[in-house]
């Protein structure tokens, strides 16, 4: 038999897989472009028009972790495919309409196609070889900071050039080209936690408790952080959650294995990982309004909508670059190493961004230092992850990290939103964010990022042991061990 031919195909699957990823990482910058035409455009309050985002961010997020234990219960495969089915028809639906309401209904459909990350990183585990795996994770895992790099510029350039049923259309053919590349290319494993139930009151309870508090978190600042409605989805999700960790721990078959990532190795990757997405998230809202601001308020920079994602796509393109290069760091000197490294570009890069935000040639040096730490650090988790967990919740577990990182970016959106509503200043007649304002923002990010730094040092190191491992391909799928199994290196 020709060697050359599985790792040929071992490649075509991190390539679809990536592809997957970044696909789904563009449905959700893609509508960024429109955020202030599209009350106009719908016919509709700005703060409708609010939830054409909103509804992507929380659907997204609950399903990721529900998905990934579906994936390890009926089959990965099987689940990419389910995932992008929403992917296309959202995108079909968004396109086709012309009110709020059915473009809300879309971009939720949308929102499921999230579930591709981590279900792809948990698959390359039972599909590439030992060698390959380090950098296939890397890949696929920052393919979500890839999307959300190169889409901002792609959805700009089609919103400015096209009308805004384009970008919907764009993305429905994505969508459709994905669903055709894991059908040929990604092969079907069987599931590595057959015969266990689906923990389906596990499922509503983190449903409920995570979309409640998602809801309050990104919706706090336009309906007040002290209104009844937002202390009362604080309050449920509260209840929703604790209840939720006590089903967890009684089921015998739980959606999340709380007892696995209560293990120090787990527990503080998943803490990293929010700090980590928030400080990816403070880049990708602060810069690109830097760059638009007009050049009279003094640290404006004047760019088109256009011109400023152009400015900013470098940072996608180093992530993909810088991506690989994580996969051999990681493999030299362990991911825990990797993600330390990763922290600390991303807390360098908003140094930086201090003393060159006043031109667009800084701000791009700055978004492509930040994007190469976040591509480090994102490659990494999954390794850690993995390294951590039997084979039967790979999947899940990868889910609950990508869930964790969501959780930071929410977090970070509402914490730089409060920051820049109290930090303006009045020219003209009108008030905006002051220049003291994206400076706190930018202090802000280093400085999470310098947490972020502090708790993954202290992650301990991978104890030699078959659940600290990350198997072969050639593993046996119910226990996750092999005669070769490979362990992962601190």
């Amino acid at each position: 038999m020709d060697a050359s031919r599985p790792a040929a195909r071992a490649d075509g699957v991190v390539t679809t897989l990536a592809f997957a990823g970044i696909t789904a990482a563009i449905m959700q910058t893609l509508v960024t472009p429109l955020l202030a035409d599209l009350p106009k455009l719908l016919h509709t309050t700005p703060s409708n028009a609010a939830w054409v985002i909103t509804a992507t961010l929380v659907t997204g997020t609950v399903c990721v972790p529900v998905f990934g234990r579906l994936g390890d219960l009926v089959g990965k495969r099987r689940m990419l495919l389910a995932c992008a089915v929403p992917l296309f028809a959202g995108s079909v639906v968004c396109a086709l309409s012309s009110s709020v309401l059915p473009v809300i209904i879309g971009r939720c459909l949308q929102g499921m196609g999230m579930g591709m990350v981590p279900l792809g990183i948990a698959l390359l585990r039972d599909v590439v070889p030992q060698e390959k795996l380090s950098s296939s994770i890397a890949l696929v895992s920052a393919s979500m900071g890839i999307g959300g790099g190169l889409g901002l510029p792609i959805a700009a350039a089609v919103a400015q050039y096209a009308t805004w049923r384009a970008l919907f259309w764009g993305s429905a053919g994505l969508a459709a080209v994905v669903t055709v590349l894991l059908w040929f290319c990604v092969p079907d494993v069987p599931a590595a936690a057959k015969g266990q139930r689906f923990d389906l009151p596990g499922a509503l309870g983190l449903a409920v408790g995570l979309g409640c508090l998602l809801l309050a978190i990104s919706k706090g600042g336009d309906w007040g952080w002290t209104s009844g409605t937002v202390l009362g989805l604080f309050g449920v999700a509260i209840v929703m959650l604790l209840a939720w960790g006590g089903w967890e721990t009684r089921t015998r078959d739980p959606l999340i294995d709380l007892r696995t990532t209560a293990r120090p190795r787990v527990l503080l990757t998943n803490l990293a990982s929010i700090f980590v997405g928030f400080g990816m998230y403070a880049s990708m809202l602060v810069l690109p309004q830097l760059l638009q601001f007009p050049e009279a308020t003094g640290y404006g920079l004047g760019q088109s909508m256009l011109a400023a994602g152009l400015w900013m796509a470098p940072g996608g393109i180093m992530m993909m670059l810088v991506s690989p290069l994580g996969g051999k760091l990681t493999n030299a000197r362990g991911p825990k190493t990797t993600l330390i490294s990763g922290a600390l570009v991303i807390a360098a890069g908003y140094g930086l961004s201090l003393a060159l935000m006043g031109s667009a040639w800084g701000i791009t040096l700055t978004i492509i230092v930040v994007n190469s730490g976040v591509g480090l650090a994102y490659g990494s988790m999954p390794a850690l992850i993995m390294g951590s967990v039997p084979l039967s919740e790979t999947a899940a577990a990868n889910g609950f990290n990508a869930l964790m990182r969501s959780l930071g970016t929410s977090v970070g959106a509402a914490v730089i939103g409060v920051v820049l509503s109290q930090s303006t200043t009045t020219m003209g007649g009108h008030t905006f964010t002051s220049e003291n304002g994206f400076r706190t923002v930018l202090l802000v990010g280093c400085g999470i990022a310098l947490v972020a730094v502090a708790i993954a040092a202290a992650i301990p190191a991978a104890r030699t042991g078959a659940s600290d491992a990350v198997p072969d391909a050639g593993a046996d799928p119910a226990t996750g061990t092999g005669p070769e199994q490979a362990v992962v290196r601190a």
